[in-house]
């Protein structure tokens, strides 16, 4: 089933209906025990509603900070190197990508999240953005896995390529990621045959098309949520960005009203404009 955060409220959508969940907030909603049995339980016992504008979805957090993960991907991997040799620091993403600590880093405060077609930010003194399409975990306070959602982590290329001590700046800045545009809630994770679709629409052209599947990558889920919640606490729960397998060619960024769409089968598509 789909959890959506909407102006409307919060709704359930399961294979033949949509409802709407009444007397819970967002945040104590995201930390019950046993999340998936209890909206079955809600989903079961109330009536059919009306499917909720497209405009009024929200980005499916409320207190949850966003943290992501990289060089998950052999794909990223070889961009990162790439995009930092002439700064010294290209074996350092070979290292990690090889290593048995991933690299986990920091991503969005909950006011840095766009939501559904909301427009993400692009910086001022970059000129080498992408975005990076991931599939982003759903955690609970108590480190469980509740499900998963479609994320953007918004990168500066230049930024981080001149000196991997930037990466705060390359990855976290004003509307710097995007969820939705909704929670896939489930106890199993996803396939690995799992398709994740990229396409950045330019003047009503496709100017980038790639794909990939979580076959390509390199930890599972729960390795990465481990490594997240060791010595850490998040009391309202957290969202985690696993990296990205797409990476547009070295030669493309990003411009003001382009409009970027990321597809994870069984979840949806999220769209945002740039600006």
């Amino acid at each position: 089933m789909l959890l959506y955060r909407t102006t409307q409220g919060i709704f359930i959508q399961t294979a033949t209906a949509w409802h709407a969940v009444a007397g819970q907030d967002w945040d104590t909603l995201f930390n019950l025990p046993n999340l998936a049995a209890n909206l079955a339980q809600i989903a079961a016992s109330s009536p059919a509603a009306s499917a909720p504008a497209a405009e009024s979805i929200l980005a499916p957090v409320l207190s949850q900070e966003v943290w992501a993960a990289g060089v998950t991907y052999f794909r990223s991997r070889t961009a990162r190197m790439e995009e930092s040799k002439d700064a010294g620091g290209g074996s350092f993403y070979d290292r990690v990508y090889a290593a048995d600590r991933p690299e986990i880093f920091f991503k969005a405060t909950p006011q840095r999240v766009a939501h559904p077609n909301q427009a993400m930010h692009l910086r001022g003194d970059s000129k080498w953005m992408v975005p990076e399409p991931e599939l982003t975990l759903a955690i609970n306070s108590r480190g469980e896995i509740i499900g998963c959602t479609v994320g953007n982590d918004l990168s500066c290329r230049d930024i981080e390529g001149e000196n991997p001590l930037y990466l705060p700046q390359a990855k976290c800045f004003k509307l710097c990621a995007a969820l939705g545009p909704a929670i896939l809630i489930q106890s199993e994770p996803l396939a690995p045959a799992t398709r994740i679709h990229l396409q950045i629409d330019r003047a009503g052209t496709a100017a980038f098309e790639g794909e990939t599947t979580l076959a390509q990558l390199k930890r599972t889920p729960q390795e990465l949520a481990g490594f997240l919640f060791r010595d850490n606490t998040f009391p309202t729960g957290t969202f985690l960005m696993t990296g990205t397998g797409i990476v547009p060619g070295d030669d493309f960024t990003l411009k003001s009203g382009d409009i970027v769409k990321i597809t994870i089968d069984g979840i949806g598509t999220l769209v945002n404009p740039m600006a």
